[in-house]
């Protein structure tokens, strides 16, 4: 008896058609948004809430909005502004300069400089800024004369002399602010891609060039956002120079409350919406910066 071996034969199976639709229909079909209806509560809650605010603060007797305009063209308070921008903006280019020193010194190989530098961004960071100018207020009472020779030597006594009471804040801010900015400028200076420090050492640029021309110009893109920040905190850090004897913005507001105590609340509301305009005015200063050194780079 003989068995015959049947193997399967796969059959031929017609695919079925799938109904597509007409281009015609799907060009005239509507498309439906999905429906959030949190996000619609959610912005009704805050709109609610703004326009509380906003009633109260201007519906509110004892704001005493009608006194605001008699003061926030002040001399005085015009004075205090002049001394605010003029501190402000030396303590600014002297701590980014002295930010950019530090930054080196802690990405330097010498051992010695890279210690110090980061014991200075330690010690100053650590200390709040009204102490540092408490101390240089009063540094003519610690050291009412400085010794300059051999240490633990003979050496020459020279008076301390009074300064500035300008020069003293400005001093004080930028001793502050250089422990941040050098952070700001080192974080900068380490976003430079590697490739860049390596091609400009193969065509033998020198080091100080490849520096300025190569590798702060890069910096600067992530460098300007963050300082810029800073800035803003310092111009809002200089109230604090009343501490010695500077009578910035704050500082005529303060002086003009204590002479008219009954427009205590009005000569706060112009210091707020003093601060409100320069920070602002700054802010549209980053803009034009941040776009100018983002050029060939699209975020």
């Amino acid at each position: 008896m003989t068995s015959t071996l049947h193997t399967p034969v796969a059959e031929a199976v017609e695919p079925r058609p799938v109904a597509v639709a007409p281009l015609a229909s799907l060009a005239t079909s509507r498309v439906v948004p999905l429906r959030r209806p949190g996000q619609w509560i959610a912005t009704l809650v805050v709109l609610v809430l703004l326009v509380n605010f906003g009633q109260t603060l201007f519906s509110n007797p004892h704001w005493e909005w009608a006194k605001v305009p008699e003061w926030i063209f002040h001399k005085s308070i015009l004075k205090g502004i002049g001394l605010t921008l003029q501190a402000t903006a030396i303590a600014a280019v002297v701590s980014f300069i002295g930010g950019v020193v530090v930054a080196l010194g802690r990405l330097s190989r010498n051992r010695f400089l890279k210690t110090i530098s980061w014991g200075y961004v330690w010690l100053f960071r650590s200390v709040p800024l009204i102490l540092i100018l408490i101390f240089l207020f009063n540094l003519p009472n610690l050291y009412p004369s400085i010794g300059i020779g051999i240490p633990f030597g003979p050496q020459l006594a020279i008076p301390t002399i009074s300064v500035d009471p300008l020069a003293l804040g400005v001093i004080g801010l930028s001793l502050s602010e250089i422990a941040y900015s050098s952070e700001v400028v080192r974080s900068g200076i380490l976003s430079v891609d590697q490739g860049q420090h390596e091609a400009a050492k193969a065509l033998g640029i020198p080091r100080v060039r490849q520096f300025m021309r190569i590798v702060l110009p890069q910096a600067l893109r992530s460098i300007v956002p963050s300082y810029v920040n800073q800035v803003i905190g310092l111009l809002k850090a200089s109230s604090l120079l009343i501490y010695v004897s500077l009578l910035d913005l704050f500082g005529q507001v303060q002086r003009l409350s204590s002479t008219y105590p009954t427009d205590i609340i009005p000569l706060l509301v112009v210091a707020t919406l003093w601060y409100l305009a320069l920070t602002s005015a700054i802010s549209i200063v980053q803009y034009y910066v941040e776009r100018y050194y983002a050029r060939g780079a699209r975020r």
